[in-house]
């Protein structure tokens, strides 16, 4: 049993052992030791990591002294259990409480906005994910953006579906460590529209966050549809102390708008910790074979710049331009595949920027500032 309590459920990241999923362990003589077997309950009959369980319990027990043969059966939790399971994991907090916005939460949540569609949001949350997450830290990611759910796609996992415990829903691990959850795998089908107005957007943001069980996260990252629109006043509701970050293109269309996404987070009382410029410049090819350096400013220049000093001016504190990402081929055909250049290519230029940003967020203090402290005011005589 101490072996196996060195085995953690893949999707829910406890130890087996916490979570009543050890229902027997035999011991019987075999020829020079002993054969153990474990009959393993799964949360669901449908598991899909059953396989994952099964490897890491054998590897576990294999490795004890005196153990010559392993077999490991699966059984299914019944109602009774699976209660149990769900009141543990809940930890006796009441239905349809975000663990981010309690006073006590440590986990720092970073909001990924942006005034505009096609300035690349969403590649820039998923390889800010693996960078903080081959940073060490346990990171989860939402995929806010309920029309145009692209993350899965883009961190390899969009045919994932995630398990249901009840009316409780594990988040689907990655090979990378990320957990992620987006409406993209809750839908029938893969090609199924979204046609929710704002009710129902309101209520599928409060699900990712509330009906999924994230355990203890270090980071969580929202990748927020573009423009101030209900997701994001939705979001200011729920997690009034989420940080966002802006990203933006070089261009001064977008950078405009970019500010305007900037202030909507103001205007919900979150603070916004820096701007991000992507497709900041193209490197030139030719002069790269002759060990020369020339960006070629495709997009124009500045607009990541313009967005901070606007920010910073408008708000009365400081807004950073985080980093600069070049145009990479990497970048799109990393995103196209499933393997975000962070991952397939930490040493391509997009990814050394990618991985600066997320040592900068990661380097940040938690501070009090938007944070609620759970006080409240008494009547002065």
């Amino acid at each position: 049993m101490t072996a196996l309590s060195r085995v953690n459920d893949p999707e829910i990241k406890r130890p087996i052992t916490e979570l009543g999923m050890v229902d027997a362990v035999d011991i019987a003589p075999g020829d020079g030791g002993s054969v153990v077997t474990v009959k393993a309950l799964l949360t669901v009959a449908g598991c899909p990591l059953k396989d994952t369980i099964t490897r890491d319990v054998t590897a576990a027990v294999t490795a004890l002294d005196g153990v010559t043969g392993v077999e490991v059966e699966l059984g299914v939790m019944s109602a009774e259990q699976r209660s149990g399971l769900h009141e543990t994991l809940r930890g006796g907090q009441a239905q349809r409480e975000i663990p981010f916005a309690q006073p006590g939460s440590l986990t720092k949540v970073y909001a990924i906005a942006s005034g505009k569609g096609g300035v690349g949001k969403s590649s820039v949350t998923v390889n800010l994910a693996l960078a903080l997450a081959k940073a060490g830290r346990k990171v989860g990611v939402v995929d806010a953006d309920i029309y145009g759910h692209s993350v899965p796609a883009m961190l390899g996992v969009a045919d994932s579906r995630p398990t249901q415990v009840d009316d409780l829903i594990m988040p689907v691990p990655t090979a990378s460590g990320v957990s992620v959850i987006s409406i993209g795998m809750l839908k029938p089908r893969r090609d199924q529209v979204v046609a929710w107005r704002g009710p129902m957007l309101d209520r599928a943001l409060v699900q990712m966050l509330a009906d999924v069980y994230w355990g203890d996260l270090d980071v969580l990252l929202l990748d927020l549809p573009p423009g101030t629109g209900d997701v994001a006043i939705s979001l200011g509701q729920h997690l009034p102390g989420a940080e966002v970050v802006v990203v933006t293109t070089p261009q001064e269309a977008a950078a405009e708008v970019a500010e305007r996404a900037g202030t909507m987070a103001s205007m919900m009382h979150q603070r916004v910790v820096g701007v991000v410029e992507n497709m900041s410049y193209l490197p030139c090819p030719h002069c790269a074979e002759e060990g020369k350096e020339h960006q070629l400013e495709i997009f124009g220049s500045g607009g990541g710049e313009r967005v901070a000093a606007t920010l910073s001016q408008r708000f009365g504190y400081d807004v950073p331009l985080l980093g600069r990402i070049p145009l990479d081929v990497s970048l799109r055909e990393g995103g196209d595949v499933g393997k975000p250049i962070v991952e397939s290519d930490p040493t391509a230029p997009a990814a050394t920027a990618l991985s600066s940003i997320g040592e900068r967020l990661d380097g940040r203090g938690r501070g009090l500032a938007g944070l609620q402290l759970g006080l409240t005011p008494t009547n002065k005589f």
